[in-house]
This record gives structure tokens, C-alpha cells and sequence, in this order.
């Protein structure tokens, strides 16, 4: 879920009416599962933001941030951070399974901030 919004002026959106002064509570959730935009969204598959040539390629339907105008302003040094702190984690160590283990269950929990559940991995030090 987005953080409730409101709107200011009446709307028609998708031939739904929604009059001034109306919270509206965006579930982003609906467009990060959209099987339009991701073909098998309920698994995690970084080569959807990948193209031929392994490039990085911005899809419109990813909003871990929200969007529009009042997408979080802390948006960039969290993509900076995010960028070096998982960099270093992966420079530093090979992440894998413990043994045993099969399948990991990515689902997330259901809230504000959809958290993802605990999980057991192994991070073993590169050489």
C-alpha cells in the first residue's frame, strides 16, 4: 500500500467518479503483481530489468517508491545506499541455501510496508 492520499479537485478515473476531498489509499501492490507488466510477477526474476545485453532497462510498473508527485523524496540516497551496501555484500560473499533447503518463499507480509517474512541463507566469504 502508498500512504493515503486526497484528492482535490472531483475525478474521473477508468469511469469511476471520485469527488473532491476523498482519501484514496493506492495499492502498488496491484501494479507490481500485474502479469501485463511482468510475466510470472509472483517470483523473483531480476532479468525483468535486464535487456538483451544485460543493461538495465527502468520499467514503469516497478514503484517501490510510489509515484506522481509525491513519490518519497528520500528516493535516491536509498537507491544510492541500497547500490553500495548490497555491492559490498556481494563482493564479499557468495549467498546461497542452507543445505536442505529447496525453495525459499519470497511471499511478503501484508502491511504498509509489505515486510518480507524471516528466512535462513548462508553467506559464505569469498576467497
Amino acid at each position: 500500500m502508498n500512504l493515503p492520499q486526497y484528492t482535490t479537485k472531483d475525478v474521473n478515473f477508468k469511469g469511476y467518479f471520485i469527488p473532491k476531498g476523498i482519501t484514496i489509499v493506492p495499492l502498488l501492490y496491484s501494479v507490481l503483481r500485474d502479469k501485463t507488466q511482468f510475466a510470472e510477477p509472483e517470483k523473483f526474476n531480476p532479468n525483468y530489468f535486464l535487456d538483451a545485453h544485460g543493461n538495465f532497462v527502468k520499467k514503469d510498473a516497478f514503484m517501490p517508491f510510489s509515484a506522481g508527485r509525491r513519490v518519497c523524496a528520500g528516493e535516491t540516497p536509498a537507491r544510492m545506499e541500497h547500490f553500495l551496501f548490497f555491492t559490498s555484500l556481494l563482493q564479499k560473499f557468495h549467498f546461497c541455501l542452507p543445505s536442505g533447503v529447496i525453495d525459499v518463499d519470497l511471499t511478503p507480509g501484508v502491511g504498509i510496508l509489505t515486510p518480507p517474512f524471516p528466512y535462513k541463507m548462508c553467506a559464505i566469504p569469498r576467497a
